[in-house]
């Protein structure tokens, strides 16, 4: 099992860019970038948190849990 993170489906919901979350959040684009690409091992509760209040959502809007295709 992995976690798929679905940021980029969020933000556009709620037609925002990047860079506005990143500065309501107070992180930098680079970072957030490489959170919406997957490629951070972990988040704090407390960035998950500020990207749901300002995306007003729940952490399931943005994480997907998705079983791993182990090939037969």
């Amino acid at each position: 099992m992995r976690i798929v993170v679905r940021l980029d489906v969020m933000l556009a919901r709620r037609k925002m860019r990047s860079r506005e979350l990143a500065e309501r959040i107070g992180i930098t684009e680079a970072n957030l970038s490489l959170l919406k690409a997957g490629k951070v091992k972990g988040m704090r509760f407390e960035t998950l948190a500020a990207i749901c209040d300002a995306l007003d959502c729940q952490p399931g809007d943005l994480l997907e849990a998705v079983a791993e295709d182990h090939g037969s």
